[in-house]
């Protein structure tokens, strides 16, 4: 094997088992342990709230890096499944994400309906409902402001429920949109109260502007719980209470389809093979890939070729670094440091130096307080056998540092 192909394949097999790297800990008494539990009083609710938050698997506590926030109702069921779909597609495909799991195993149904009924489908229904909106305003008045103050959290937000909590978080979508930046509504339950929330939206969603915003929605396929005969394709002509639950999903989509020009950005599918209570998996994987298709990273190809040349590397990683701010509303390295000083390392292997000084540069551009970007620019200097300079920045990196490392290799540098 050459020595270009072993760089390549090294380069490649880095970054894909940088998520593995990270999520790998000291020894403890469980196989897998997800979300920290926290609470907080609700004077909004009267209520004391359970909270289960997850960091990043990269969190650094010594660190001052802030991360966008995803907030989970019913947490205490869907958190590890977020944090699954994070730990695999997190860094690549979507953005590392502090995970916040809201407890709604008491008052479910009160706080995430939108709208108060007595009856539902010719039953009565006694379940105290219909108080979404004040459940919203703890969210936004209470929670969001605890969490921002107690975590390393940017305003950036998504917001992701199931069922009940589906329907929750389109009403937000629909009567209070600035809130979140993204909505993941699986198999939500559109059909409330006679499809309330649906007949509202379509006179706010012509007029509202969205940009900005995204919603992945998804539907389940169990369509009539008493005719296989009905399917996605005839669901539509069928007018009978089994299938108002679907057809109140398709009539959401189809509503947001006819105003595409309001800017939001929209994703929706069926699973055919899934039902209610299993479409949550399969929906929070396709759901935060969808979400954040702008987030992954473009050319890839070309920033792993050694023919690349400098300068259209750099216009990439500026492209990137634009568009991570147009998204977020905040400047966000468009690489994570180990990547940068990786391919800086890589490419000094190579002797491909114009290339190899950009990508040391970028690094303590784009991370001014790390000591280590300071001392990856010093092994340049060093491979280049210019010591002045590889000092030079191995004391830059001492004064951000106190490990005894610098110090040893400063002393070292200049004995050489």
């Amino acid at each position: 094997m050459n020595k270009i192909l072993k760089v390549v394949l090294t380069i490649v097999l880095l970054v894909l088992s940088q998520q593995f790297v990270k999520a790998q800990v000291g020894p403890t008494h469980f196989l897998q342990q997800v979300g920290v539990m926290d609470s907080l009083y609700s004077d909004i609710l009267s209520e004391s709230r359970k909270l289960y938050v997850q960091m990043p698997s990269g969190f650094d506590p010594s660190g001052n890096q802030k991360y966008p926030v995803a907030f989970i109702l019913d947490g205490e069921i869907f958190l590890p499944t977020v944090n699954d779909v994070q730990n695999y597609y997190g860094g690549g495909f979507a953005p590392e994400m502090v995970l916040v799991g809201i407890a709604n195993n008491t008052n479910r149904t009160r706080d995430l309906t939108t709208s108060v009924i007595r009856e539902k489908y010719g039953m009565p229904f006694n379940e105290e409902n219909g108080q979404a909106e004040n459940f919203r305003k703890f969210i936004s008045e209470e929670l969001i402001p605890f969490i921002e103050e107690k975590y390393p959290v940017t305003g950036y937000r998504t917001l992701i429920g199931h069922s009940y909590g589906g329907l929750f978080a389109i009403s937000t979508l629909v009567h209070q949109p600035d809130l979140f930046a993204n909505y993941l509504a699986i198999d939500p339950s559109l059909d409330w109260d006679g499809q309330k929330l649906l007949h509202e939206a379509a006179a706010i969603m012509a007029s509202q502007p969205y940009a900005g915003k995204a919603l992945f929605m998804s539907l389940s396929g169990q369509l009539h719980l008493q005719n296989s005969a009905i399917t996605i394709d005839n669901v539509m002509q069928d007018t009978t209470d089994y299938t108002l639950f679907p057809r109140s999903n398709v009539a959401f989509a189809n509503l947001l389809r006819e105003h595409a020009d309001n800017g939001l950005s929209f994703g929706w599918k069926f699973y055919p093979r899934d039902l209610h209570g299993t479409i949550p998996f399969p929906s929070i994987m396709d759901g935060l890939i969808s979400l954040f298709e702008w987030y992954q990273m473009e050319n890839t190809d070309k920033v792993n070729s050694f023919d690349t040349p400098a300068s259209e590397l750099k216009t990439i990683i500026r492209y990137r670094e634009k568009k991570l701010k147009q998204h977020f509303g905040y400047a966000e390295p468009p690489y994570p440091e180990e990547i940068l000083n990786m391919l800086g390392h890589m490419n000094t292997e190579m002797e491909q130096l114009e290339k190899a000084k950009m990508y040391f540069e970028l690094a303590m551009e784009y991370y001014p307080e790390s000591a280590n970007a300071y001392d990856a620019m010093a092994d340049y200097y060093e491979a280049q056998n210019d010591l002045p300079n590889a000092i030079r920045f191995v004391r830059k990196a001492a004064e951000l540092s106190d490990d005894e490392y610098y110090q040893s290799r400063i002393e070292e540098l200049k004995n050489r």
